[in-house]
């Protein structure tokens, strides 16, 4: 392992130590919410264009390329460039709303 400025300054070791309860806790809450979903009173949500993106997200995550963070970023984007006549929410989906994910 190289010791230039694109590495992180601290072990593996030391990351794990410091950061592993914390990222335990978000990958619990992501499998809580997937298992809400699973017992909804309605399964309407399978082809939601949020739970696929996220779904794909999650595949990307369990990739061992790096630049996991780049893909999922995008995965997880508009990419939409053509403003809107008017503002349509007040809040951001998360995700594209298209046909091809």
């Amino acid at each position: 392992m190289t010791n230039d400025a694109s590495t992180c300054p601290l072990t593996q070791q030391q990351l794990v130590g410091e950061y592993f309860i914390e990222h335990r806790t978000k990958l619990l809450d992501i499998a809580a919410f997937l298992d809400r979903l699973d017992r909804a009173v309605a399964l309407d949500a399978t082809h939601d264009f949020r739970v696929i993106a996220l779904r794909q997200a999650l595949q990307l995550l369990c990739s061992d390329q790096p630049g996991r963070i780049e893909r999922i970023q995008i995965a997880l984007s508009d990419p939409t460039l053509e403003l809107l006549a008017e503002r349509d929410r007040q809040n951001a989906f998360g995700a594209a709303q298209t046909q091809e994910r």
